[in-house]
């Protein structure tokens, strides 16, 4: 590890937070709206509520949902089921009735922390009024508890995909499975306690949540940031003299906009550095921040919520390696495999298989799951003993000679067409090389029982001027001819997951409700 400020004893994300209130206890540790809370603070508080769950009847191993926008009071209840041992599963605040019954009766939930506006928001929760908490309406103890027999192997968290293929599957992470993350991030972003993160990504998003872990981690300081608008952003940047900004390509090319973000005009004197994850950043957005912020960093990160984070491309590299996600995370390693269980050569495309520190424990309550993506880690000669476990992710990329790797796509995910496969995230970065698209989707349509539709979802940059037609053209210079989308379907804005990503399945229904009503 190359950094310094780092608690050494910290094996559970409670050891985290005691470390940072004793290294500072004044500093602030969280910033939400009018509220700027200091360690010493956010540790009284935590321990106080520990002692609430705890009279609640919560248990070591308990399952305690935690249904709340992105706040303080989010922190609170997740380091405060901790503390005393139980197992954190975050719902999404967008998410409906639906799935969140879905979550708390899979999950099998204790207690059900929540306010009064979200609990409104639920017509018929599947949980007894009796096992909910309302964190807006409670009365603290006086006296926190004091200790907990969580040790680092323990489960910490459950998080639930955000379902776009099927029904959401509860990914087990231990402890030591998030210190990890949190520690390898910290180290290759070069994190200290002097680091301002800005939080703009849902806890219940993998990296979302290791914002918060990295910042506690390090002693630093957490901004919650409650504006989803540009300029409500850039403000805030500026305001608090932010270090560190992480976002999903959805999100960067908002804030790319020329017309509706200042994100590229302005100046950021204290911002070091910028983290893409959630899916690949088009090089036209790259290059623009490039332009407009050569000073600040740019990590180009790929990660699967089974393995929390797998790779990153160093700043160095962007330049050389713009479409790149990097190599394998520190104390990780990622294979690409071929369909005979093969390492890949250079330019051969391959699955991508995590080794490692991060790998999680499987999927809750479904081991037929937990056996298809979990497997023995490949070329374990000489190991002895039991098989290491890897991840098998069902995303296909290539790597060139020097070992970095760049996506493909999801095996679920290829569109055939003209008798080859291609990955959407291929033609979509075309589509935003042409200077027409605000955001873009590629799905595939079925046209006849052998042959599909190239579609274009796009959100034109300009739709005023915006005619589908000079799309077409640019694609026929442009594209050879498997890869031309064959249908251009201009919309207003895209329906998103969860976790802020494009919702490709949802798409795919709206077109084919359009297609079938046309």
């Amino acid at each position: 590890m190359t950094y310094s400020g780092f608690p050494r004893t910290a094996y559970t994300l409670p050891d985290c937070l005691v470390s940072a209130r004793n290294g500072q206890p004044q500093r602030i540790a969280v910033v939400d709206e009018n509220s700027r809370v200091s360690y010493d603070e956010l540790l009284d508080r935590v321990r106080r509520f520990a002692m609430l769950l705890r009279t609640s009847g919560i248990q070591r191993g308990d399952r305690v949902a935690i249904f709340l926008p992105r706040s303080y009071d989010a922190v609170t209840a997740l380091f405060s089921l901790w503390f005393i041992g139980a197992v954190g599963v975050i719902i999404n605040d967008v998410l409906r009735t639906r799935q969140v019954n879905y979550i708390l009766e899979h999950a099998e939930v204790s207690l059900l922390v929540t306010n009064s506006r979200l609990l409104s928001s639920l017509e018929n929760p599947s949980i007894s009024s009796s096992r909910i908490l309302l964190i807006d309406q409670v009365a603290l103890p006086k006296e926190g508890v004091t200790s907990s027999p969580t040790i680092g192997n323990d489960l910490a968290l459950i998080i639930y995909t955000s379902g776009s293929t099927g029904m959401p599957k509860g990914i087990m992470l231990s402890h030591a499975n998030l210190l990890a993350g949190a520690y390898i991030i910290a180290d290759y972003l070069r994190l200290t306690e002097k680091d301002i993160l800005i939080s703009l990504l849902p806890f219940s998003f993998d990296y979302g949540l290791n914002q918060l872990l990295t910042a506690v981690l390090i002693g630093g300081t957490l901004i919650i940031e409650q504006s989803v608008l540009p300029a409500g952003i850039c403000n805030t940047l500026q305001e608090e003299k932010v270090t560190g900004m992480a976002a999903v390509p959805m999100l960067w090319q908002q804030l790319a906009h020329p017309r509706w973000s200042p994100f590229t005009k302005r100046s950021f004197p204290s911002l070091r550095y910028l983290t893409n994850t959630g899916g690949r950043l088009p090089e036209p957005i790259l290059r623009a921040f490039r332009k407009a912020h050569p000073k600040v960093d740019i990590y180009l990160m790929f990660g699967l919520t089974e393995a929390f984070r797998s790779t990153f491309l160093p700043p160095e590299e962007v330049d050389r390696h713009p479409t790149s996600i990097g190599r394998a995370i520190p104390n990780c390693e990622v294979f690409l495999l071929n369909e005979k269980g093969e390492p890949c050569k250079p330019g051969e495309v391959g699955e991508i298989v995590h080794r490692g520190a991060t790998v999680s424990m499987g999927y809750w309550k479904d081991p037929k799951s937990t056996a298809e993506r979990f497997r023995p880690a490949p070329f374990q000669g000489g190991r002895g003993g039991l098989p290491e476990i890897a991840v098998y992710s069902g995303d296909y990329a290539t790597m060139d000679e020097e070992g970095f790797l760049y996506f493909i796509g999801r095996r679920d995910q290829m569109i055939k067409s003209h008798g080859m496969r291609v990955s959407p995230e291929e033609i979509e970065d075309c589509i935003f090389a042409s200077g027409m698209a605000a955001h873009a989707v590629v799905l595939a349509s079925p046209r006849t029982e052998d042959a599909n539709d190239i579609v274009v979802a796009i959100v034109p940059h300009d739709p005023a001027s915006f005619k589908s037609e000079d799309l077409i053209e640019y694609s026929k210079r442009e594209m050879p001819a498997y890869m031309r989308p064959d249908i251009v379907w201009p919309l207003e804005r895209f329906p998103e997951t969860s976790s802020g990503k494009p919702d490709r399945v949802r798409l795919k229904e709206m077109f084919a409700a359009q297609r079938k009503r046309s």
